[in-house]
């Protein structure tokens, strides 16, 4: 049974930063691209960043380039999401997904499997 689970959510004021990170078990983490989602309330699942199997290449929406950094270490199954510079707006929960072998990132329909989400408040 494959399970992603995040955590490192949490409550932060404008300007901070947080580290959100995905646990995987049940999947061969290292042919799995892997992709962060956030939806705010009331809005769709938006794309944030994604990561390719081996940690070559990275992808990141224009609204989080140059703030958020997607990484994975595969000896431990987790891929991470560095976020600094945090705004109001980066409020929303935030998804971990996998991608077999993706390379079609920013995508949902193309993400098998998703966590459950961890929530971040930024507070003005």
């Amino acid at each position: 049974q494959v399970q992603l689970v995040e955590s490192g959510g949490g409550l932060v004021q404008a300007g901070g930063s947080l580290r959100l990170s995905c646990a995987a078990s049940g999947l061969t983490f290292s042919s799995y691209s892997m992709g962060w989602f956030r939806q705010a309330p009331g809005k769709e699942l938006e794309f944030v960043s994604a990561i390719a199997w081996g940690g070559s290449r990275t992808y990141n929406a224009d609204s989080v380039k140059g703030r958020y950094t997607i990484s994975r270490d595969n000896a431990k199954n987790t891929v991470y999401l560095r976020m600094n510079s945090l705004q109001p707006e980066d409020t929303a929960a935030y998804y971990c997904a996998a991608n077999y072998y993706g390379t079609v990132w920013g995508r949902k329909d193309e993400y098998a499997y998703w966590g459950q989400g961890t929530q971040v408040t930024v507070s003005s």
